[in-house]
């Protein structure tokens, strides 16, 4: 806390704002994303002469707290938004010290882009238009560049541009799909399917696999074009090798030049910020107009929430390996779930022998207080035994004894959940039946839990919520629904989109928001 009330916040314009990364990162192996080809390389230490401070001229500098040196680079200049910046030596990329996301600066920058976003409602018919058009044109050039138009818009895929593979991992957008990419035909089923396979690497490593029917209704209703979509990158693909690219005559700087023709501003960012708002504003609407929707608890809106976010995480292809501590959670809420259904048959049947006064037979709850006390206390010896082991055998012995204090601080927990659902002394048929319809809601709602994780388990929601959909969106949501924000944003969230709170119930992300500054 000392640290972060020292070097945590600067003054901007007279307004004290949070700093996001003031702790500079130590030495050690590089990572990288996915199969990056320079994984392993050391990262080097940042001295304090290869860092750049940027601050007021009437500001005092801050010290660099490292004997014997001094910043590399003063600088005073407003234009930019960083504090300070230094090169790392594995990519030679830039690093930057800004603000925090909470800041006033980010939530005027994030408020920015959203109302960006919505301008594209007013355009992106004359938009789908423009590019239909030209899917049948006989230039090549432009054949290509509005079939990657399509591409962008219906499927949600970034621009993409050329890569060192010696320097960077080989990842791919739109511009750089290869041959090797797609996959006509995958399932073998004849001359008249439309299904193409696209499996590369795109953003950050991730996998991006999906079969896409382009004949489906969802891709030629309403003069969608799928078929012609699909007609044009068979004749793209047709006599090339598999390292060949398909746009061979568009590059990432036409295309860009392009979309900033349409509209001043307009990115395949952009495009992805508008869709995953409209799909996830389209969904609410679609689920809010059921008949049961009035008849949902707070809970079962979260569910239907998190489906609706699923569909923007799966068109933006916002996805998560499933890691092993994934997988033990999963299976121990679903143990859980087993015990308490078992328990409520126990509680059944207890009912049954209370009504027909068969109390003898009544399972009672046996004490824990020995197992709880001897669990505390094992936790209790084995600190002091890290506190006041010295030699390295005193803190492997310690370690040890630790981890086992823990196993049986576990262990006692499983016991007392075993055993949750008795009494001490002999119920009730009130007490019987209260309890029977608690452990009704507490299964109840440990089966959306588990639906949950499970749906979720390969889909990042995070990513959507954070970067794509506008909060404002969800917000007034919540305010329609009295769903609670907590259960929608974390306070991370909650301080970043700030400057969302605010809207009415019946807000809506449409042509009218893009019109404001």
């Amino acid at each position: 806390e000392e640290i972060m009330f020292k070097f945590g916040y600067s003054l901007v314009d007279g307004h004290v704002e949070k700093v996001g990364n003031f702790n500079m990162e130590p030495p050690g192996a590089f990572r990288g994303r996915g199969e990056h080809p320079k994984m392993g390389k050391l990262k080097q230490r940042v001295a304090p002469e290869q860092v750049a401070i940027n601050v007021s001229e009437c500001a005092p500098v801050p010290p660099c707290t490292v004997p014997g040196h001094a910043w590399g680079e003063l600088r005073h200049d407003p234009t930019v938004m960083w504090l300070g910046n230094w090169k790392e030596n594995i990519n030679g990329q830039v690093k930057y010290m800004q603000l925090a996301a909470m800041s006033s600066f980010k939530g005027k920058s994030d408020r920015s882009k959203y109302n960006k976003a919505a301008r594209l409602c007013d355009n992106i018919d004359k938009i789908r238009a423009s590019y239909k058009k030209k899917l049948t044109a006989k230039s090549v050039e432009t054949r290509q560049l509005a079939t990657a138009m399509w591409v962008i818009d219906r499927l949600a895929l970034r621009v993409g541009g050329e890569k060192d593979t010696d320097e960077e991992a080989d990842t791919v957008g739109c511009c750089s799909l290869r041959r090797e990419h797609l996959k006509f035909d995958p399932n073998d089923e004849g001359s008249d399917n439309m299904e193409i396979e696209l499996e590369f690497l795109g953003k950050d490593s991730m996998l991006f696999k999906q079969t896409i029917d382009f004949g489906a209704t969802m891709y030629t209703e309403n003069n969608g074009m799928g078929e012609q979509v699909y007609e044009n990158f068979k004749r793209f693909c047709k006599s090339k090798k598999p390292t060949e690219e398909v746009f061979d005559s568009l590059t990432p700087t036409i295309l860009n030049a392009h979309l900033k023709e349409i509209m001043d501003g307009l990115t395949a960012k952009v495009f992805r910020t508008y869709n995953a708002s409209k799909t996830l504003q389209d969904e609410f609407l679609k689920t809010e107009q059921l008949s049961a929707w009035s008849s949902l608890t707070a809970a079962q809106k979260v569910v239907e929430y998190n489906n609706a976010n699923r569909m923007v995480a799966i068109l933006c292809n916002h996805q998560r390996s499933v890691s092993k501590a994934q997988e033990t959670q999963l299976e121990n809420i679903g143990g859980k779930l087993e015990t308490l259904k078992e328990q409520k048959r126990v509680l059944k049947a207890i009912l049954k022998k209370l009504q027909k006064n068969k109390t003898k037979v009544i399972p009672l709850k046996k004490s824990d207080k020995e197992l709880v006390e001897a669990a505390t206390k094992a936790l209790e010896k084995a600190k002091r035994m890290k506190e006041e082991a010295k030699t390295p055998a005193e803190k492997i012995a310690a370690t040890k004894a630790d981890e086992a204090a823990k196993q049986q601080k576990r262990d006692t927990s499983e016991a007392k959940f075993k055993q949750a659902h008795l009494w001490e002394k002999i119920p009730t048929e009130e007490q019987a039946i209260k309890r029977i319809r608690t452990w009704t809601d507490k299964i109840a709602k440990m089966e959306l839990d588990l639906k949950h994780k499970d749906d979720n388990k390969e889909v990042s929601l995070g990513t959507s919520k954070i970067n794509y959909m506008d909060p404002r969106i969800t917000v007034a949501f919540c305010k329609r629904n009295e769903v609670p924000i907590e259960k929608i944003f974390s306070k991370t969230l909650r301080d970043k989109f700030n400057w969302a709170m605010a809207v009415p119930p019946n807000w809506e992300f449409n042509a009218d928001v893009g019109k404001q500054t």
